[in-house]
């Protein structure tokens, strides 16, 4: 059943197709023929003027300029028989975009909406030609593009994001309207799962969402044949998120019921007891607009990730909040596994690098952090502790060396980067078994890293089980130089969707949801 763990938000479909949206000023798609008798030419000394009656969208006065530059300054939003069809379709495009997790309002929606009812047959002027274009980026700027980079980083997030051409874009969906409904390679696949539970949940509230549920006083836990109140509230909870198919209102635990809230568990990443617990009943009763919030924000960062980076046919990708990491070869999942990741004080970065090598049973250079913090206290309270802990001087600093108690574990696999971040082995493998795993000093600690290193080697001709094996339990260090670079990817993501738009909940462990829901709604 743990085969049906939702993926990470970020690695699904890698086969998207990307579009013009992505391609550079220099490589703009041609302009589809228009009927030159029809258009309109304006004075393009008058847009100034537009963004001084208009101040919310001077942010989009650089974009607009060079749309109209690229058009040689003629309308093309209207021709001389009024408003062209596409202008409609962007409209109730941008009056839906509540269900795209966007909550930014649209400026001047009221003088928006005279053009397309009010006015609509009227002559066109500049100033409608012009508010037109702006609800056109207001919409792909929210939609499409989010924050910006400057505000994701405030949160933490310090994976690469591209700067999109929106004027590019526009160009396909003039030639093709119907994708501004039905294009879904803008985006990471993810998103757009996410964007149907967001619909699932949104009716959900519509309908009066969920109550809370109450085990009542002196029950600590309820198990396959008791009988409660409270079995018939968490029944129908998980008939709602779609956990239970059928409610039968019953105050019995069956297996039927037993069966959800293992699904519910595994589904949400939570170790699966099988019974009703009180850490339990309190996520069941996390509100729904608290979980329409949550989708919200990870839709948001959905749109940080360039879609590019994942058509790679190799890459590793660890979720944080998740606390998993995958490896993904040939575009397809070659291994899963748990994780550790860096406790609250010592928080893994989000970031990107290139894993280029492998050490097998390697030395672990303790960061000068954890020598003044541990080791030297250590050290003054007993003689021995360097030698009890197998760690020596190397000049001015201490090390641990190689062996099956090293912190390191057997084998670390590196992708040099200024955040002396990386992932590597442990002995601590019961950690593993915890349901929430924020317990490193800010490196990644696999659980099958022995699974992945024969992974990552397999197609190399220097390597087999056997020889990995052994160079992990020789006690010697040993580098090796991967043939290619792998890209690693380390995100933050605190739900993730599959393509039926079941959504998975993780625990923000570093507290960063709040603040990014807030730039959002800001």
């Amino acid at each position: 059943m743990k085969n049906t763990i939702l993926t990470l938000i970020f690695i699904v479909s890698l086969n998207t197709i990307v579009t013009s949206c992505k391609k550079k000023e220099n490589d703009l798609s041609d302009i589809e023929m228009r009927d030159e008798n029809k258009t309109i030419a304006f004075d393009s000394t008058k847009m100034a003027d537009f963004f001084n009656k208009f101040p919310k969208f001077k942010e989009f006065q650089p974009d607009i300029n060079e749309l109209y530059k690229k058009y040689n300054h003629h309308f093309i939003w209207y021709d001389k028989d009024g408003m062209v069809e596409f202008a409609e379709a962007l409209f109730n495009r941008t009056n839906q975009i509540g269900a795209d997790g966007v909550v930014a309002k649209l400026p001047y929606k009221s003088e928006i909406n005279n053009l397309f009812f009010d006015n609509r047959g009227e002559k066109p002027e500049l100033t409608s030609e012009l508010l037109i274009s702006s609800m056109y980026f207001f919409y792909a700027k929210n939609v499409l593009q989010g924050v910006e980079t400057s505000q994701s980083k405030q949160t933490g997030w310090y994976l690469p994001r591209e700067k999109l051409n929106y004027v590019a874009y526009l160009d396909t969906l003039m030639k093709d309207p119907n994708r501004l409904n039905q294009d879904k390679t803008e985006l990471l696949p993810m998103y757009y799962n996410l964007k149907k539970g967001l619909n699932k949940y949104q009716k959900i509230k519509k309908q009066g969402g969920w109550g809370t549920i109450i085990l009542p006083e002196g029950i600590k836990t309820l198990k396959i044949g008791d009988s409660s109140s409270v079995i018939a509230q968490v029944r129908k909870r998980l008939f709602l998120s779609g956990d239970l198919k059928n409610n039968s209102n019953k105050n019995v635990f069956d297996k039927e019921l037993q069966s959800a809230i293992v699904n519910y568990e595994i589904r949400n990443n939570q170790n699966a007891d099988s019974i009703i617990t009180k850490s339990l009943i309190e996520d069941l009763n996390v509100s729904v607009d608290d979980r329409i919030k949550t989708i919200v924000v990870n839709m948001e960062r959905c749109r940080w990730i360039p879609v590019e980076n994942f058509k790679k046919n190799e890459f590793i990708a660890v979720n944080i909040p998740s606390y998993r990491v995958r490896y993904i070869k040939d575009s397809k999942v070659r291994l899963e596994s748990n994780v550790v990741v860096g406790k609250e004080m010592n928080k893994t970065v989000v970031f990107s690098g290139e894993m280029s090598y492998l050490v097998f049973s390697p030395y672990w250079n303790i960061p000068r952090s954890i020598v003044e913090k541990e080791i030297k206290p250590g050290i003054a309270k007993n003689s021995n502790y360097l030698a009890e802990h197998n760690m020596e001087y190397n000049g001015n600093n201490i090390r641990q060396k190689p062996g099956p108690r090293n912190s390191l574990g057997l084998v670390k696999f590196m992708f040099p980067n200024s955040n002396n971040i990386y992932l590597h082995d442990t002995p601590a493998k019961s950690l593993f078994n915890k349901e929430e795993r924020a317990l490193s000093h800010g490196c990644v600690r696999v659980e099958k890293a022995k699974e992945l290193a024969i992974a990552i080697l397999e197609d190399d001709k220097n390597w087999n089980e056997n020889k990995i094996d052994q160079a992990m339990k020789s006690g010697t260090e040993k580098h090796y130089t991967l043939k290619r670079k792998i890209p690693v990817y380390i995100a933050y993501f605190t739900a993730a969707a599959d393509e039926n738009g079941n959504v998975s909940f993780f625990k923000d462990v570093y507290k960063r949801d709040d603040r990014l829901y807030g730039l959002i709604y800001k």
